[in-house]
């Protein structure tokens, strides 16, 4: 049986943003192993300086991320797309086990094959120290917060 995750390209203005907040929504389980089934077996990453490259070292790299950083709370936006395509922009934040707040912005570029699994995926990110009073993300999206754009600072 061959892996499926809908929507499927090509994308539409209505599927493209379905699988951005289907990707946000795994993310913010903090569950590698959730995550990785969105990709295919082979898929290739680069996160930051990191070369990623298939499930089990997805799952090794989210495993250890989660660790680092704690209560993670992501908020993914559609950039743009073009029929297997995507760009999205994110922010998240977490702390450390200092206790310091930080908010993470990125950019990422994805591809996916035809049953809708990421092929590949390109992320530039960069971290900004925060204090707790400036936090606006606090876990995952409620129903009324869909669709919202994320501020850009």
């Amino acid at each position: 049986m061959t892996e499926a995750r809908p929507p499927f390209p090509p994308f539409t203005e209505e599927t493209a943003p379905q699988k951005v907040q289907a990707a946000e929504d795994a993310w913010n389980t903090r569950d590698p192993h959730r995550v990785a089934l969105a990709y295919t077996p082979d898929s290739v990453w680069r996160n930051r300086n990191q070369f990623i490259h298939g499930r089990d070292e997805i799952i090794a790299f989210l495993t250890v991320k989660w660790e680092k950083e704690i209560d993670y709370a992501l908020r993914k936006s559609l950039w743009g797309f073009r029929g297997n395509r995507m760009a999205v922009r994110f922010q998240y934040e977490w702390h450390d086990a200092g206790g310091q707040w930080w908010r993470s912005y990125g950019n990422e570029l994805w591809q996916f094959d035809a049953h809708g699994l990421m092929q590949r995926r390109e992320a530039s990110i960069n971290d900004t120290a925060i204090t707790e009073a400036d936090r606006r993300i606090f876990g995952p999206r409620t129903e009324a917060e869909r669709g919202i754009e994320i501020p850009l600072q």
